[in-house]
Formats: C-alpha cells, sequence, structure tokens
C-alpha cells in the first residue's frame, strides 16, 4: 500500500513540483491549497507525512501545524518556506515539526526527508503500539465494590509526590497498583523502576539501589547506576519492602528523607527527586515488634497506605477475569479461543484461590492449553486444577445469598473451615498461614461460630 502525503502550499508551482517528485518516488500525493482545505485533507484522509508552508493567506503554517498536532501528534509534518527565519524555525520545532526546508526545494533533500520521516512515523507508531500492549497487561480488571473502592483510592493518590505503601497477599495485584498510580501521576513519561527486594541477595541489595563506583567492592569491575537514580524524577516501587535488611533500610530512610543517594566506594552525593511506592504482603507492625523493620522508615513509607484486597473478597470479579486472561493469552500466542462454559466460570468462582489473581492466571493459561476440547466445562476445571468440593464454597451457602454480604460471608465461613481443618484446627498454625493476627482469626471464629465440635 502506498504511502500518503498532503501538501499543503498557495503556491501552485510548488504544489505540482513536489507532487512529481512524491509520485516519481511511488507515494500517493494529496494537494491543498491553503489552511483550512489542508486540514480538512488529513482530517479526512488520514496521511502519513504532510509538507507544510508557512506563509499562506488565511490562516499560516504556524497555526496549521498547531491544529494538526491535536488532529494527530504522531504525523510528521514537514515545514517548508521561502521566507525561512531562525524564529520561524524554532517555533516549528517547539511545535513538533519534523524538519524545515528552505525553497527551492531540493529533490534529494525532499526524498531524503520523506525517507527519515516515514521511518520516525513508523517507530514512534510501533512504541505507541508497545506501551499500549504493556499497559493492558498490567490493567486491573474487574466490576466489584471493592475494586471500585480501590481504583478511588490510587485516583487520590496518583496526582500527589507522597510516599504509598501498597499491602496485600502474594498474588494480589500489587504491582499493578504501584504502575496505575504512576500511569495517573504527573510522572507518567518518566521511568517506572521496579526492585523485587526479596529477589536480591543482602550483599548486592544496596548496589542495585545505590549503584556503586568501579572496584568499590570485589567483583565491581565497572561503575553501575542504582535503581533510585534510575528512577530520577520518575518513580521506585519497592516491591516486598519487609524482607529488606535493617542497614539497607536505614540507607532509604535517607532517600526519602534528603532526596540524596551515595554509591558504594564513592563520597559525592547525588541529588534525586523520586517517588517511592513501597509492597509488602508482610504485618509490619509485627515486624516493627520483633526488631526486624524500623520504625521511623514505615511512617515515611505510609504516608498513604492501601489495601489491595484478596480476591476471595470480590468473587464477583473471577469471571470477568477468566475472560479476560483468557483474551489476552490467545492474542499473545496465537492460540485457538476456548470459551468457558457457565458451569465453569461457576467452579472458578467458588474455589478459594491463595494465590489470588496470579494464581488464577495461571490456572485459565493451564486449561485452555491441556483441556483438549473445543470449550471448557466444570469437568475441565475439577479434572485439570485437580479440585475437590472441600476447596471450594459450598454452592448452597453463595447461591441462598441475596446480598454481596451474605455472599462474601459465605465464602468467607467456608474457607475458614477447610483451612482449620487442613491444620487439625491448630489456631496458630492457621493463622500463620492465612496472614493473620491469631485475635482475629478467634473474632472470626466467633463471629461465623465456628467450632471442631459443629464443624470438624
Amino acid at each position: 500500500m502506498k504511502h500518503r502525503i498532503v501538501v499543503i502550499d498557495d503556491e501552485i508551482a510548488i504544489r505540482d513540483s513536489l507532487k512529481m517528485i512524491l509520485e516519481y518516488d511511488g507515494y500517493e500525493c494529496l494537494l491543498a491549497p491553503g489552511g483550512h482545505a489542508g486540514l480538512a485533507c488529513v482530517e479526512r484522509e488520514g496521511p502519513d507525512l504532510v509538507f507544510l508552508d508557512v506563509k499562506m493567506p488565511g490562516m499560516d503554517g504556524i497555526e496549521v501545524l498547531r491544529k494538526i498536532r491535536a488532529i494527530d501528534e504522531l504525523l510528521p509534518v514537514v515545514i517548508i518556506s521561502g521566507h525561512g527565519t531562525v524564529s520561524t524555525a524554532v517555533e516549528a520545532t517547539r511545535l513538533g515539526a519534523f524538519d524545515f526546508l528552505e525553497k527551492p526545494l531540493s529533490t534529494d533533500r525532499v526524498s531524503v526527508t520523506i525517507r527519515n520521516a516515514l521511518n520516525q512515523r513508523r517507530l514512534r507508531a510501533e512504541n505507541r503500539n508497545w506501551r499500549r500492549a504493556a499497559e493492558a497487561r498490567h490493567e486491573m480488571v474487574g466490576e466489584s465494590r471493592a475494586l471500585r473502592a480501590l481504583t478511588d483510592e490510587i485516583r487520590r493518590a496518583a496526582p500527589v509526590r507522597s510516599a504509598v505503601l501498597i499491602r496485600g497477599e502474594s498474588g494480589v495485584g500489587k504491582e499493578l497498583v504501584g504502575r496505575a498510580i504512576h500511569r495517573n501521576s504527573p510522572r507518567v513519561r518518566e521511568r517506572f523502576v521496579q526492585v523485587n527486594c526479596a529477589a536480591i541477595p543482602d550483599d548486592l541489595i544496596e548496589s542495585e539501589l545505590f549503584g556503586h563506583e568501579k572496584g568499590s567492592f570485589t567483583g565491581a569491575t565497572e561503575k553501575q547506576v542504582g535503581k533510585f537514580e534510575q528512577a530520577d524524577r520518575g518513580t521506585i516501587f519497592l516491591d516486598e519492602i519487609g524482607d529488606m535488611s535493617l542497614k539497607t533500610q536505614a540507607k532509604v530512610l535517607r532517600v526519602l528523607q534528603e532526596g540524596e543517594v551515595e554509591r558504594l566506594g564513592s563520597a559525592r552525593t547525588i541529588r534525586v527527586d523520586v517517588r517511592v511506592l513501597a509492597a509488602t504482603h508482610r504485618n509490619l507492625e509485627q515486624a516493627i515488634e520483633a526488631g526486624e523493620f524500623r520504625e521511623d522508615l514505615y511512617f515515611r513509607l505510609s504516608v498513604i497506605p492501601i489495601h489491595v484486597p484478596p480476591l476471595r473478597e470480590r468473587p464477583e470479579d473471577i469471571p470477568v477475569l477468566v475472560r479476560y486472561f483468557a483474551t489476552m493469552f490467545v492474542r499473545e500466542n496465537n492460540f485457538k479461543p476456548k470459551p468457558f462454559g457457565d458451569d465453569a466460570l461457576d467452579v472458578l468462582a467458588r474455589h478459594h484461590w491463595r494465590g489470588n489473581v496470579r494464581e488464577l492466571r495461571n490456572s485459565v493459561e493451564r486449561l485452555l492449553v491441556m483441556v483438549p476440547g473445543p470449550s471448557i466445562s466444570s469437568a475441565d476445571v475439577r479434572s485439570v486444577l485437580r479440585l475437590d468440593e472441600r476447596s471450594l464454597a459450598p454452592v448452597g451457602a453463595a447461591a441462598a445469598a441475596r446480598t454481596l454480604r451474605e455472599f462474601k460471608e459465605a465464602s468467607e465461613r467456608s474457607f475458614l473451615v477447610n483451612r482449620l481443618r487442613e491444620f487439625d484446627w491448630n489456631i496458630s498454625r492457621t493463622a500463620e498461614e492465612i496472614d493473620t493476627p491469631r485475635s482475629n482469626l478467634y473474632k472470626k471464629l466467633e463471629q461465623y461460630r465456628i467450632s471442631q465440635e459443629t464443624d470438624g
């Protein structure tokens, strides 16, 4: 398919000259004698490139350029003029013009400019598509009240630069919350730098976060820029902050207090402007009592605390998530679609997902790959995921629920009973495994009238 190029110029000789060059090189050429006609042509035809004269009656080229930018910010525009001045070129560049050519036009210069402009448009379009695909992979999906409340908290937290502490069980999507805060913040055009504090050994995490100079320690053969420097003017996401050593915590606290980092092996401090988002699945209050986490760092990080609800608190989102994950997997792997039957979605919605959204996504992919038939049934779900009725919320309690609250309570009661049975009604072990204080578990037992005598 031919590339389409619009020429906007009030001089007929220039229009004809450019048309001859463009058509000779194999491009489709559209001509407009003035600004208004040119804008109409751009809106109607969706061209790949525009040649635009500066001096035209009615609406000059700079004003046309402003309006083109509002229509399509990726469309390359080459300014042409016989009255070229430095100030005009600067203004056109500021508004996003790709190049500035003076009349009389050189055929070779025009051809080179076209190739470069079209190549830039292709690269920018690919980059935009890549960013959209990345955003789709990190989209928060669901329609529940709990997720709407979380989205509202993100909206409130995003515009400011205050530190945010994101808490929740493993697999609930704490990283997605961090990315959503960054994406809706004034720092969206800067970097989002993610660090998994639990995945980096203690002897390397300071180097990762703050950088090091060449020769500062054994193995430091090259200078390394730390994550905080990389995130300057952007956002750093410290995942599993609760697993960070006390020594490193002290240095992170300094960055929050002073806005300065110091590379290992260097006495020079470097100013950084970084918004810090931290996440953890641990109970930091208990970690503080145990002397494993600094209380002053905790208060610095939790200026805005955000709790991400587990999947069991929003079961109505599970069918939506299943369809979303299935669509993404099919698209990314060029895979033949397999619809999930209503009975399959019902079983998935009743299952207690210990790994939350991450486990659900992995299970959806496993079902799509391992089920041989053209669709996925409840029998397929039970077989492939090896589920039994003990892992599911009771049909009667869930089906009889008239409100979301009743459904949640029935599901939560079933979950607690199953977990207590799994650990032989050991309260301490069960509380530890489901990541809740013993006092809270006792309250739940009393609230739902759960006992070994009646539910054992």
